[in-house]
């Protein structure tokens, strides 16, 4: 009985501590992030990625002025870090399953929330593409245009469309915006809840139209809709897909494997990066590293004012809110954002928060 007992006892403590323990790490994070929030002011703390380079905390809008004689690019630490994330995923495997990973009727978990199923329907699966869309392919330079509000007013448009190979985030509009955010478009990804968000959920044919006359643009390009993550936009989805059949829009439709986002988040938390689920630009980030030789970030901002304590909008095309320090969102932007500031510095990639240099 005494045995039982002091083994008990022993459990009550390891428990506590690792309670205490993972409360500590927490207020940690808590603090690190607070010291994004300030007015006018980014502070950034030492790296989250395995570095032991001191980052100096500076003020004022001097911090961001990526000029291109600023920036070198670092090509050895662009290699280990490609080699490192393949450890973790195979970004030319895992951006989309393939027609022979299911077939028509198939019921499987939704990754982000195991206890409800979705069934692959006929639609979806003749929408699957026979062969990884990014198979043997590679490019120089790559840009990631993110959807900030930093965008406006930048002049980058033609800078951004210069790159081999451009990924966009959630079928952002961009014909009324070229001069900042240019309108060249190879990939772009497109969470369901973009329907209802920018088309009005289909409700009326206006809307559809709408719709498919902003897939008509993209032609060739790969559009990446994340259909599996969790349940809520499936009926977007085969409204999608039916669109894309009926009006035969020539797009490459892809969807995520199911391992995508774990295997994305395994490979931050393991270099240091405490975050609760990767954001689509830190996504498409880690993704680009396997077919970019040199990635450059645009409209990656996760702040409500800028380092002169203007206001920035969330969307650079809408007036949607978003609260980036709550802890009821399921992204860790701010930290996301310290993260790729230090991989810019130490030359991983370049991120380009202010007005392109005209060349």
């Amino acid at each position: 009985m005494r045995s039982v007992r002091k083994r008990w006892t022993v459990c009550t403590i390891s428990l506590l501590l690792i309670f205490y323990k993972t409360k500590e790490i927490t207020r940690t994070e808590e603090r690190q992030e607070a010291a994004l929030a300030g007015d006018g002011v980014l502070s950034l703390s030492r790296s989250m990625i395995n570095s032991s380079d001191k980052i100096i905390q500076k003020s004022g809008s001097s911090i961001f002025q990526h000029a291109a004689e600023g920036w070198k690019i670092n090509s050895s630490l662009v290699i280990e870090i490609r080699k490192n994330i393949l450890q973790f995923l195979d970004a030319e495997r895992d951006v989309s399953v393939v027609k022979s990973s299911f077939k028509p009727g198939d019921v499987i978990h939704y990754v982000l929330d195991r206890r409800r199923t979705l069934n692959i329907s006929q639609d979806l699966h003749s929408l699957l593409p026979e062969v990884s869309p990014m198979k043997n392919r590679r490019f120089k330079t790559c840009a990631v245009v993110g959807n900030s509000g930093v965008l406006l007013k930048s002049g980058c448009g033609k800078e951004i469309d210069s790159h081999d190979f451009v990924i966009r985030c959630n079928l952002a509009p961009v014909v009324e915006y070229a001069a900042d955010v240019g309108t060249k478009s190879d990939f772009i990804t497109m969470n369901p809840s973009v329907v209802q968000r920018a088309f009005g959920g289909f409700r009326n044919e206006s809307d559809r139209e709408k719709f498919v006359r902003r897939l008509s643009m993209l032609n060739d390009s790969v559009l990446w809709i994340p259909a599996f993550m969790v349940k809520g936009g499936e009926k977007h989805v085969e409204w999608v897909n039916a669109l894309i059949l009926k009006n035969k829009l020539k797009v490459r439709t892809a969807y995520p494997s199911l391992r995508l986002i774990h295997a994305v988040r395994g490979y931050w938390l393991t270099n240091k990066v405490h975050i609760k689920r990767p954001s689509t630009g830190l996504l498409m980030y880690t993704l680009a590293t396997r077919f970019c030789d040199e990635i450059h970030l645009y409209g990656f901002w996760p702040f409500p004012k800028d380092l002169l304590g203007k206001p920035v909008k969330y969307h650079y095309y809408d007036d949607l809110k978003y609260r980036y320090f709550s802890n009821a969102s399921p992204h860790r932007m701010p930290l996301e954002f310290k993260t790729l500031y230090v991989l810019h510095n130490r030359g991983a990639l370049k991120l380009t928060t202010g007005k392109c240099i005209q060349q």
